[in-house]
C-alpha cells in the first residue's frame, strides 16, 4: 500500500521590509529647511543651490542608461516592428492635440482673470525678455532640433544628456536585436542584468534627496524672497489652479473614460514623484522613476520606453498653459491687451514654439521670450515682470507636465492593448506594492520569456 503525500505549495519569499519612508521624510524636512534660510539668511541659501544643482545632474546621468534599457528590452520582447510603430504614431497625435487644448485653457483662462492689470514695469526689468529670447534662440530652428536627435557616435547617446538621442539609438538596438531572433536573446539577457545595475545605482543617488531638496530650495527662496510672490500672486494662483483643473478634471476624465481609471488614485500612486519635483523644480528628477513605476503598473515596456521619453520633449501640457496665460499677462501689464485675431494667432505659434522648450534651458521662460519676439516683439520686454517668480511657477509646469505624461502612457497603452488592466487594479488598491529597494520588478515574466501582445 502506497501513501501518496500532498507537497505543499513553498511560500513566497518574505518581502523585503521598505524603510525609503524615512527618506521621503527626510526630503520634507529637508524643503522647510530650506525655505527657513532662504527667508532667514539669504545670502547662504543661494550658496547652497549647487546642492540641488549636483542632485539633479545624478538623476539626469542615469536617464538616457534607463531610456536605453527600457526601449531595448521592450522593442526586443515584441515581434512585430509595426507594434512600436502603432505606439508611437498614437503617442505623437495625442501629445499634438493635448498640448493644443492645454495653450486654449490657459488663453480661456487668461481672458477670464485679465491678469497684469495694473502692474508698472521697472527700468531693471526690461532687459530681461531680450536675454531670455536669445537663450532660447541658442537653440536653434526646427531643423537643428532634427539634427541633434542623431547623436555623434552610438555611445555618446548615453553620455550627451539628450533624451531624444538616447530614444533614438536604443529604437535602433532594439529593432535590430528583434531582427536577429533568437540568436538577440544572450544580448538581451544582458541588457536585463544591466537594467538592475542602473536602477540599483539610482536607488543609492535618491538617498541623496533631502540633500538636494534643501539646496534647490534655499537657492530658490533666497533668490526670490517673498516680496515679488505677494505682487504677482494673483497669476500665481491663477495658474496653479487651472493646471489642477486640467490635471484633475481634463485629464482625469479622459483616463476614467478610455482606460477606467482614477486620476486620484494614480496620483496616490506617484506621490513620492510628486515630492521629488517639488523638492527638486524639476520634472526631470522623476523621469527613471516614471519608466518603472509605470511599467510596474502594467504597461508594456515597449509602450513606456516609447511615450515617457518622447512626452518629456513634447508633452508638455504645464508649460503650454504657462505660455498663453503669461502672454496675456504681459499684455495686460503693458497696456496692450491681446484681441481675439492676435489671440488665435498667439495659440498657433505656441504649438509650435512650445514644441522645442525641452531643448532649452530654463525651458518655459526662454520659449515665452523667443515666442513673444518671432510674434510680439513689443511684449518682449514685459518678461521681465515675472522673472522673479518663475521658480515657484516652474514647480506647477513640471508637476502638470510629469502627470500629462503618466496619463498618456496608460492612455496609448489602452487604446494599443499594451496594458494589463487587471494588474492596473491591483497595484492601484495596494496589493502589488512598488519595489522602491530595487526598482525592478523581478515577477513579472522575463523579457525573453514574454509573450508579445499586439
Amino acid at each position: 500500500m502506497s501513501v501518496t503525500l500532498d507537497r505543499q505549495p513553498e511560500p513566497a519569499p518574505p518581502r523585503r521590509r521598505d524603510r525609503t519612508h524615512w527618506l521621503y521624510i527626510a526630503v520634507i524636512i529637508a524643503v522647510l529647511a530650506g525655505v527657513a534660510v532662504g527667508i532667514l539668511a539669504p545670502e547662504v541659501g543661494k550658496s547652497v543651490g549647487v546642492l540641488g544643482t549636483m542632485f539633479v545632474d545624478l538623476i539626469k546621468m542615469m536617464i538616457a542608461p534607463v531610456i536605453f534599457c527600457t526601449i531595448v528590452l521592450g522593442i526586443g520582447s515584441v515581434r512585430k516592428a509595426a507594434t512600436v510603430g502603432k505606439v508611437g504614431g498614437l503617442a505623437f497625435v495625442y501629445f499634438l492635440l493635448m498640448s493644443t487644448f492645454a495653450l486654449a485653457i490657459g488663453l480661456v483662462v487668461g481672458n477670464v482673470l485679465h491678469p497684469g492689470t495694473g502692474m508698472q514695469l521697472s527700468d531693471s526689468a526690461a532687459g530681461k525678455g531680450a536675454e531670455l529670447a536669445e537663450t532660447a534662440h541658442e537653440a536653434g530652428g526646427l531643423m537643428d532640433f532634427v539634427r541633434g536627435i542623431i547623436p555623434e557616435t552610438l555611445l555618446s547617446s548615453l553620455t550627451a544628456g539628450s533624451v531624444l538621442q538616447a530614444l533614438f539609438v536604443a529604437l535602433l538596438v532594439g529593432f535590430a536585436l528583434q531582427a536577429m531572433g533568437d540568436a538577440g536573446q544572450p544580448i538581451l539577457r544582458g541588457i536585463e542584468q544591466l537594467q538592475k545595475l542602473v536602477f540599483k545605482i539610482l536607488v543609492m543617488i535618491l538617498w541623496l534627496a533631502p540633500i538636494g531638496a534643501f539646496g534647490a530650495i534655499a537657492n530658490v527662496v533666497g533668490q526670490t524672497g517673498w516680496s515679488a510672490v505677494t505682487q504677482l500672486l494673483a497669476l500665481m494662483l491663477g495658474f496653479y489652479l487651472t493646471c489642477v483643473v486640467f490635471v484633475f478634471g481634463v485629464l482625469g476624465l479622459l483616463m476614467r473614460t478610455v482606460a477606467g481609471v482614477s486620476i486620484f488614485k494614480l496620483v496616490r500612486y506617484l506621490a513620492r514623484e510628486y515630492l521629488l519635483i517639488v523638492s527638486t523644480s524639476s520634472s526631470e528628477s522623476a523621469l527613471p522613476r516614471l519608466i518603472a513605476k509605470m511599467e510596474h503598473l502594467g504597461v508594456d515596456r515597449s509602450t513606456v520606453g516609447v511615450v515617457v521619453p518622447t512626452g518629456y520633449s513634447f508633452n508638455l501640457d504645464g508649460t503650454a498653459i504657462y505660455l498663453t496665460m503669461a502672454s496675456l499677462f504681459i499684455a495686460g501689464a503693458l497696456g496692450d491687451p491681446l484681441s481675439v485675431t492676435e489671440q488665435i494667432g498667439l495659440l498657433v505659434f505656441m504649438i509650435v514654439a512650445s514644441k522645442g522648450a525641452a531643448g532649452v534651458t530654463g525651458a518655459g521662460l526662454a520659449t515665452l521670450a523667443g515666442g513673444l519676439q518671432s510674434h510680439r516683439p513689443d511684449l518682449l520686454d514685459g518678461v521681465g515682470l515675472i522673472v522673479g517668480i518663475d521658480r515657484f511657477m516652474s514647480e506647477a509646469r513640471a508637476l502638470t507636465n510629469f502627470s500629462g505624461n503618466a496619463v498618456a502612457t496608460i492612455l496609448v497603452g489602452s487604446w494599443t492593448k499594451t496594458i494589463d488592466k487587471d494588474r492596473v487594479d491591483s497595484v492601484l488598491r495596494g496589493d502589488d506594492p512598488f519595489d522602491e529597494l530595487t526598482m525592478v520588478d523581478d515577477h513579472r515574466p522575463s523579457v525573453v520569456e514574454e509573450p508579445a501582445r499586439v
